[in-house]
């Protein structure tokens, strides 16, 4: 059986936490966790604590066995970009764009297809 996890307008941007993303993909929960916490970034961060919400979801709502779940699916969609204007010289502004994401973690029990 499958639980999900979502974290929606998390303030990263989607290209750098995908690089975290690819490196838990298929890996039991135990491992990820451990890759994740010592893994440099905010992105890190955010994507652990996503699975641990998916891990939490697991075992409370479906009553899976947590040493038997491994991590079928991170995803990280792009959510929408925050504009800010940065004051310039002689009058004019320059456009900051602040990348957002969206977190999808799937968790799945061993041995399922």
């Amino acid at each position: 059986m499958q639980t999900k996890a979502i974290a929606k307008w998390v303030r990263i941007s989607p290209q750098r936490a995908r690089l975290v993303a690819r490196a838990v993909q298929g890996k039991s929960v135990d491992v990820a966790m451990d890759l994740l916490q010592f893994a440099k970034g905010t992105s890190a961060f955010a994507i652990r604590k996503t699975l641990g919400s998916a891990i939490a979801n697991a075992e409370n709502n479906f009553s899976l066995d947590v040493d038997k779940l491994i991590v079928k699916e991170v995803r990280i969609d792009q959510g929408p970009t925050l504009r800010r204007m940065k004051p310039r010289a002689r009058g004019r502004a320059d456009v900051i764009r602040k990348p957002t994401s969206h977190i999808t973690v799937v968790v799945e029990e061993r041995g399922e297809s």
